[in-house]
């Protein structure tokens, strides 16, 4: 079965949460340590579709398998252009491209909406699965912030990528 990417409705976000909820509470991608609500969740998405960005998700025969964003990546206005995306996937479907369709339609997306530059903050350098997804749609390692995060009784290190939307390594 094939799975198709399309933009996000406000009925995908309780099968959003679930998927989020999953990774905050058995996995260390993200650093949150309690799930957001579903209304936190839906707030999430409306910041990221005020910025023209991109809030997406990943169906396979009717149901919500992953979902992917792009947010501001940071507040101040000189950081305008640069957007910092998220990618999560239901643990059943790993390893089956939704993740790959979703940043790949994520930076599509984003490049559309006027965005130069994309940022990935990666939790744990140990994820494999994240940086390799990243690698392999074009982001570059840029840099590694040493045991920043504690959680599940480890101190967890944050790797960040970058992908030149521009296509001129961000210059």
């Amino acid at each position: 079965m094939s799975i198709i990417v399309r933009s996000a409705a406000t009925t995908d976000m309780a099968c959003v949460q679930e998927i989020y909820a999953h990774h905050v509470l058995h996995g260390t991608a993200s650093f949150e340590e309690v799930p957001p609500d579903l209304a936190e969740m839906q707030r999430r998405r409306d910041a990221v579709l005020e910025a023209r960005l991109p809030y997406l998700v990943a169906e396979r025969a009717g149901t919500i398998v992953g979902y992917a964003y792009a947010g501001r990546y940071r507040a101040r206005t000189a950081y305008r252009h640069t957007a910092e995306d998220s990618v999560y996937v239901d643990p059943c479907m790993a390893g089956q491209g939704a993740g790959r369709l979703l940043l790949a339609r994520v930076i599509a997306d984003s490049a559309t909406a006027g965005y130069r530059e994309l940022v990935a903050i990666i939790g744990d350098s140990g994820n494999g699965a994240s940086i390799g997804l990243h690698r392999a749609l074009g982001f570059r390692e840029t840099g590694t912030l040493r045991k920043v995060g504690l959680k599940f009784g480890r101190w967890l290190d944050t790797v960040i990528m970058q992908y030149s939307i521009a296509g001129d390594g961000g210059s």
